[in-house]
C-alpha cells in the first residue's frame, strides 16, 4: 500500500474507487487502523460512486509512530492533539491532489473530523460523525475502559515500555482474546457481530500492526482535547451525526451534542447500535452518508 508525506508525518492510505469521482475520506477511531473500515463497507460506497480514501492515522497501524514520546503513564502532557490529527488528513488530501472531500470519521475519528472541518475552511464538503461528541465529556466512560486497556505499562509489547516494568509483553493470542472481549462488551445487542468475526478482525489488526503504545498516546489526545460545542454552531456544511442508543463508550449524549450545535445537521439515533457499526446496517449507513453529500451539491 502506498504512503504519503503529510504534515511531517508519513501516513498509510489506500484508495478505492473511480479517481474522477468526488473523494469521501474515512478517518478511523482510537487505536483503529484503516482496516476497520471493512471492505464490504467500501464498496457500499464506491458503489454509490464515490472514490474513498482509508488510512491509519499516526501512531497506529503502518503510519509514522512516535514511540520516541514514549509510553504514557496516568494524566501525561499528550505529544500531540487532534488537531494535529487533522493537518495529518489535510496533509493526506494534499498529497492526493484532493482540493475537497466528503469527511466520515467514527469516535475519535469523528471529533478529528469536526477538527479538520472547523480548521481548514473549504476542505471539507460535508461531515459525518459516528458515534461521536464535541468533547472529552461524553466520551468519559471510553477513557475510563480504554486507559486502563492501554494505559498500563504491562500492555505495551518489547520495545515500547515493558523493559521499565520487568512486565513480559502478551502473547498473540492474549492480545486478540483481551480484544474480543472488549468487542462483545461494546457492540451492538440488536445486532451483535458474533465472536468468530471480532476474533477474525481482531487477529488481522493484530498481524498488520500491534502497537498498543500508540493507542496510549491516542487516548491522551482525546482527553485533552477542547470543547468544541461554541465553535460547531458557526459551521455551515452539511452535517450528519449516527449514535447508536445502546453506546456504552461514548454517550448517546455526545452525538445529540453535534446535531444540536450544527446548523441544519441530521441526526440518526439507531436503536440497538453500540460502539460498532453492524454489517447489517452498512447499506443503510452509506446511504445516509451519500444523502449527505449530495446535499453538498445543492
Amino acid at each position: 500500500m502506498p504512503r504519503a508525506a503529510a504534515n511531517g508525518t508519513e501516513i498509510e492510505y489506500e484508495e478505492h474507487g473511480d479517481g474522477g469521482l468526488p473523494v469521501v475520506l474515512l478517518v478511523s477511531g482510537l487505536g483503529s487502523q484503516l482496516i476497520g473500515w471493512e471492505d464490504a463497507f467500501v464498496r457500499e460506497l464506491t458503489g454509490r460512486h464515490y472514490r474513498v480514501v482509508r488510512f491509519d492515522n499516526r501512531d497506529v497501524g503502518l503510519s509514522s509512530w512516535f514511540d520516541e514520546a514514549g509510553v504514557p503513564v496516568g494524566a501525561a502532557e499528550p505529544p500531540y492533539t487532534l488537531g494535529d490529527m487533522a493537518d495529518d488528513a489535510v496533509g493526506l488530501l494534499d498529497a492526493l491532489g484532493v482540493e475537497s472531500a466528503h469527511i466520515v470519521g467514527a469516535s475519535m475519528g469523528g471529533m478529528i473530523a469536526q477538527a479538520l472541518a472547523l480548521a481548514h475552511p473549504g476542505r471539507a464538503l460535508s461531515l459525518t460523525c459516528i458515534y461521536s461528541s464535541p468533547s472529552a465529556e461524553a466520551a468519559r466512560p471510553g477513557l475510563d475502559i480504554l486507559g486502563g486497556a492501554y494505559l498500563a505499562p504491562a500492555s505495551a509489547p518489547g520495545g515500547t515500555g515493558t523493559e521499565a516494568t520487568g512486565a513480559a509483553a502478551p502473547s498473540r493470542e492474549e492480545v486478540i482474546e483481551a480484544v474480543v472481549a472488549r468487542g462483545l462488551a461494546l457492540s451492538s445487542p440488536v445486532y451483535p457481530p458474533g465472536r468468530e468475526v471480532l476474533y477474525e478482525r481482531a487477529a488481522a489488526a493484530y498481524d498488520r500492526a500491534f502497537h498498543p503504545a500508540g493507542a496510549a498516546r491516542q487516548v491522551l489526545a482525546v482527553a485533552a482535547q477542547e470543547d468544541r460545542t461554541a465553535a460547531l454552531r458557526q459551521l455551515r456544511l452539511p452535517t450528519l451525526v449516527v449514535h447508536g442508543d445502546a453506546d456504552p463508550m461514548v454517550d448517546p449524549a455526545g452525538g445529540r451534542a453535534i446535531a444540536e450545535a450544527v446548523p441544519g445537521a441530521e441526526l440518526v439515533m439507531v436503536p440497538g447500535m453500540g460502539h460498532d457499526i453492524p454489517r447489517q446496517l452498512y447499506p443503510m449507513l452509506a446511504g445516509r452518508i451519500a444523502d449527505n453529500c449530495g446535499r453538498a451539491a445543492l
